[in-house]
């Protein structure tokens, strides 16, 4: 469809063009019979998007007026701002100029004020293309003869109107999901149809139930999807056995966490006559059990990724296969895609292929038995007597690649993940940092270097792949963030053609270990773009690598099996695959890719809103304890504190105290108008937590 409508406005572009009817159109661009309707189709999507229009004789000519093609992000005060693909700065909408468009529509914008050095280009909403949702979660109050639903998405711009015939069960305060059959306009509310009741908003488990409906998650498999998984049986085929490399003879380990279910890579280390290392990595061969546009391929393409929300996985596949026979289990035989690499002393490559393997694990470790081991903890070192030696090479290689990936610039961003624990009903009992050691790094550093192997080979081969792209910074950020760091006496060498990712790193260098560590790191990433999927290698900045790619977990990502099929594909075939398979599979690799990426924007936001709402419920119950923390950002509208247990909360400004605080954008600080107190990001301060909402999702503190 994209392909006829690029069609349809270049011959409109041409010179001797004359306005058409949409017969003379279909006839000049030679349109089959069978094919008009949806000619006509085409037409009517241009003419929506405001790129075509109709004259009096309805005939098609151009829109000589540019429109933009962006997604609206509502602000609860009303305005709101329209981002356009590929474009970093976004477009500011007054309320008035919303057109009553809702958080996350799709808008045709104009320009009315083009951008300035000062602010933003302004522009006014014309048509709105696609309501961004259609059903709605919140909180249900009764008003006797009618009722409103108020969404758990602040920023959604309405209450949703429900008639008395329209409640369904609903009961007052308690959580539902809603269908819009009436979206808002000339100042009128949305109104709705309740369609589904969650439960009391205090109820064990409605809050995360909340989440997976507002997001519309897949949270069961469709019984066909799982009566396809259990025809992969819990055995591998003995008959596929001979066509792989054997590796069930050697010592095998998969170290994770504790609680993981789904194992998909397990490792070696063996040390060579002449002194380089052989790295085995083991991935779980998925592929061969996932065929490609199998009614469990296009379930694991539609949910892209598995979800990780606190103690509740959405996975990608069925557990049937991904703690199944899919998952690198103890003392089972697995089917695996392994890449071999031999790497030097200084931590070169220097060879490296992918091989159709079957292993059998030795051992199963966990981070914490592994780093016991290192550490030579008594006891542990007496239960896994024979395996020392093993373990002490793995150190030994991890070190030695670590050191070169840091030499390259590779960014160390020690930002700590939080861990939350949960009780029986999934009632916040704890939160602090999830704590890593070496261990956690070995696999780290593995996993790395096997990426990187898998991306540099079929990059040469020109094979169709998907890539994880993390492109460089652009400068403005990185200028911005120099006018924070000369605060730290600190400065990134960069200019528009020169933005090394070695600048960065000894940035990060220098900071180890001292008190604005946390914030320099945050700040860093604050700067960086976010990393995407995409057919063509661009690079991975933030580890300083020319090629890259995910290859290691396909249970859990669709990018990594996707290219694990490529792969498999590129050994049937002894590397000479058809021109025909390449171009389809090219195709693939786009779509995939950007569906990959949509779907792990989505993972990403639910992850963090989950831990969000925990948070907040956790220092509900601790309103008016103190704490010290950090200054980790400065706003127009106050400042956020994070404490040493992760959690952050807002600092608003009437609450720092008795006198009024003057905002300096350009240093993103805070200047007493008496005192000519100052708050900038690093400093320490002490606090009073004065407000937290497990249904906003929000904690204010109060300074002391």
């Amino acid at each position: 469809m994209e392909e006829q409508q690029q069609k349809i406005l270049n011959l409109m572009k041409d010179d001797d063009y004359v306005p058409m009817k949409a017969k003379e159109l279909a006839m000049i661009m030679k349109v089959p019979k069978n094919e008009y309707n949806e000619f006509l189709e085409v037409l009517g999507n241009l003419e929506l998007e405001m790129k075509i229009q109709k004259n009096r004789k309805n005939r098609y000519k151009l829109v000589e007026k540019t429109y933009y093609d962006g997604i609206y992000r509502k602000n609860q005060k009303g305005f709101g701002f329209v981002r356009i693909e590929n474009e970093e700065d976004e477009i500011y909408i007054t309320k008035e100029n919303s057109l009553n468009a809702l958080n996350g529509d799709r808008v045709l914008v104009e320009i009315l004020e083009e951008k300035n050095k000062i602010r933003n280009a302004e522009g006014n909403v014309v048509r709105i293309l696609k309501h961004e949702k259609d059903t709605i979660v919140g909180i249900f109050q009764n008003n006797k003869s009618f009722g409103f639903v108020v969404p758990d998405d602040r920023n959604f711009g309405t209450d949703i109107f429900i008639s008395k015939k329209n409640f369904g069960k609903a009961r007052d305060n308690h959580k539902v999901l809603v269908k819009i059959i009436k979206y808002p306009q000339d100042g009128k509310n949305a109104e709705g149809k309740i369609i589904e009741v969650l439960g009391n908003v205090n109820e064990a488990g409605v809050d995360m139930l909340s989440l997976i409906k507002e997001y519309n998650l897949p949270s069961t498999f469709p019984e066909e999807v799982v009566q396809e998984a259990k025809k992969c049986g819990d055995s591998v085929n003995e008959k596929d056995i001979p066509n792989r490399v054997d590796f069930r003879n050697k010592n095998i380990f998969t170290i994770d966490g504790e609680d993981a279910k789904d194992l998909d890579d397990a490792v070696r280390v063996e040390k060579l006559d002449n002194g380089n290392y052989k790295l085995e990595v083991h991935i779980a061969d998925v592929s061969y059990y996932v065929k490609e546009n199998s009614l469990l391929d296009r379930e694991a393409l539609i949910r892209g990724t598995s979800i990780y929300m606190l103690a509740r996985v959405i996975p990608m596949l069925p557990r049937e296969l991904s703690n199944g026979i899919c998952s690198l289990n103890e003392g089972e035989d697995r089917f695996t895609l392994s890449c071999i690499m031999e790497i030097d002393k200084k931590g070169n490559v220097i060879s490296g292929e992918v091989v159709k393997g079957i292993i059998n694990v030795t051992k199963r470790m966990s981070y914490n038995d592994v780093q016991a081991i290192l550490d030579g903890q008594e006891g542990i070192i007496d239960k896994y007597k024979s395996y020392i030696q093993e373990f002490k090479n793995m150190e030994e290689l991890a070190k030695i690649l670590k050191a070169k990936r840091m030499e390259q610039g590779y960014l160390n961003l020690d930002i700590p993940e939080s861990k939350i624990g949960l009780d029986i009903d999934g009632k916040v009992i704890s939160v602090g940092k999830y704590e890593t050691s070496f261990a956690n790094e070995i696999i780290e550093q593995f996993m790395l270097t096997a990426n990187e192997t898998i991306a540099e080979k079929f990059y040469w081969l020109q094979a169709p792949f998907i890539y994880r792209v993390h492109e460089k910074p652009d400068i403005e950020k990185v200028q911005e963030l120099n006018k924070f760091l000369f605060n730290f006496g600190l400065k990134i060498k960069a200019n528009k053609d020169n933005i090394y990712p070695k600048e960065f790193a000894k940035i990060l260098e220098e900071t180890k270990g001292k008190a604005e560590e946390k914030v320099v790191s945050n700040l860093v990433l604050r700067t960086l773009k976010l990393a995407r999927y995409e057919s063509e290698n661009k690079g991975h900045f933030g580890i300083a690598s020319k090629y890259y790619c995910h290859f290691t977990s396909p249970i859990r990502r669709y990018p990594d099996l996707f290219i694990h099929r490529v792969i498999s594909k590129y050994l049937e075939e002894n590397y000479d695959v058809s021109e025909n398979w390449i171009e389809e599979h090219q195709k693939q690799a786009e779509n995939r890719a950007k569906q990959s990426s949509e779907r792990e924007k989505i993972a990403t936001k639910v992850e963090r809103e989950a831990q969000d709402l925990k948070k907040a419920e956790y220092m509900e119950s601790r309103i008016g304890e103190e704490y010290e923390g950090i200054v980790s950002s400065i706003t127009s509208f106050g400042m956020f504190v994070e404490l040493e247990n992760t959690i952050e909360g807002l600092i608003r400004f009437e609450d720092l105290g008795d006198e009024y605080f003057i905002y300096d954008e350009d240093k993103k600080q805070l200047i007493g108008e008496k005192s000519n107190k100052v708050y900038k990001i690093g400093d320490k301060v002490r606090i009073k937590v004065k407000k937290a909402s497990k249904l906003l999702r929000q904690i204010d503190f109060e300074i002391i």
